[in-house]
């Protein structure tokens, strides 16, 4: 069927270098890792060569078909587990699609196994976004890509909501884009994520996540490639009572407490300032932020990329990058998540002190308003009634 027949790839929507010369020596393995080094395998002897560190953005192309397309930066990210081998291109802007793509020698995987890998890292915690990658022929315009453009296999990650967190494994076959029919669930953690995809020349397919197998199956069974061997029956009649809805609403469901998100919010941090009058000034109203639950936010991170036909050396480069810092970096996460917490409690304990303070300030207050109007009446009380003449 059609995964065996593919040729000439681009990959996009992911980060960094293209191969090494080291890698073409090796049969079957294309490189695509961390663009502070580059290292590859020719016939099981490892090597490593030294690159500028913005070498990447010479081997990427940006698309310039639409004029807002988001920008990716150079960076480890906030935590990791290495500084410099954690390197990956992040998407660095709120709300924007991203494409970028980088050429290299056309291939066929006829009769070879297909192997594409690469890793994926939301730490900004993200509530809508794809974390997918495309191969498309050999014949794409680079600075024309888009979404719509002819591509040859979409993988990856893809989240949105509670609903949707899957991984995409689509095959275009035929001029027509089929999906996997089977759900498999991504990660939606903030931590990195190893990818891969495996389609053999059997036509038999595995994905795997962290370097462990969490489906497979067979080409045909998982993707309506042909058509199918039961059709409807020409002659059936829909009944009168049909409902043509296809979905309704759930009369159950309700909608939640945070449903409602607006792009601005007003600032919790923000304090009436002491000189505030509200008879010169107005009723005080704290200043307005940018929600940051508003837009799908950026973050994202892309790394260590691999194509090759070697099932067993993309476990090894799994393993030897992502494998190598996860710990690490999930060790790093956790220490500042632990500074955050004593923080907050620091702040939460100050603030309380500080409103105690105020609200003692105003008892004093009251108090005394209270002695002196009790004052005032014992004078009165006192005081003799003049005679009148």
């Amino acid at each position: 069927m059609g995964a065996s027949s593919h040729c000439g790839f681009i990959l996009v929507w992911s980060p960094k270098s293209c191969c090494s010369p080291a890698a073409r020596d090796s049969p079957g393995a294309l490189f695509l890792p961390p663009p502070s080094f580059q290292r590859g395998r020719g016939h099981g002897v490892p090597s490593l060569i030294v690159v500028a560190a913005d070498a990447w953005t010479q081997r990427w192309v940006e698309s310039k078909h639409k004029p807002d397309y988001g920008r990716f930066v150079l960076t480890a990210g906030k935590f990791y587990g290495d500084a410099e081998k954690d390197k990956g291109i992040q998407t660095s802007q709120d709300a924007r699609f991203y494409a970028l793509s980088s050429r290299f020698e056309p291939f066929s995987n006829r009769d070879k196994t297909l192997v594409v890998q690469f890793t994926v890292k939301h730490e900004q915690n993200i509530d809508c976004g794809g974390g997918y990658v495309k191969l498309f022929p050999a014949g794409l315009s680079q600075e024309d890509m888009h979404g719509d453009s002819e591509y040859n296999i979409m993988f990856g990650p893809d989240i949105c909501g509670p609903g949707t967190k899957k991984v995409h494994v689509i095959f275009n076959y035929k001029g027509k884009n089929v999906l996997i029919n089977k759900d498999i669930r991504c990660k939606d953690d903030e931590f990195t994520h190893l990818y891969t995809l495996i389609v053999r020349p059997d036509n038999t397919y595995e994905v795997k996540i962290d370097n462990s197998k969490v489906e497979s199956g067979s080409l045909e069974d998982d993707w309506d490639f042909l058509p199918p061997k039961k059709i409807k029956d020409p002659e059936a009649k829909k009944p009168d009572d049909w409902d043509e809805r296809a979905k309704i609403d759930d009369p159950e469901d309700s909608k939640p407490e945070d449903w409602d998100k607006p792009e601005h919010i007003p600032d919790p941090d923000a304090k009436k300032p002491e000189d505030w009058d509200e008879e010169m000034d107005g009723e005080w109203e704290p200043p307005v932020i940018q929600n940051p639950e508003y837009k799908v936010k950026s973050g994202t991170i892309f790394d260590n990329f691999l194509i090759t036909d070697d099932e067993k050396f993309a476990e090894e480069f799994g393993n030897d990058t992502w494998g190598a810092t996860k710990e690490a970096e999930r060790k790093m996460k956790e220490q500042q998540d632990e500074e955050q917490r004593k923080k907050q409690e620091e702040e939460d304990k100050q603030r309380k002190e500080e409103e105690g303070d105020e609200e003692g300030d105003a008892d004093d207050d009251e108090e005394e308003d209270d002695e002196d109007e009790e004052a005032e009446k014992e004078e009165d009380a006192g005081a003799a009634p003049k005679d009148e003449l």
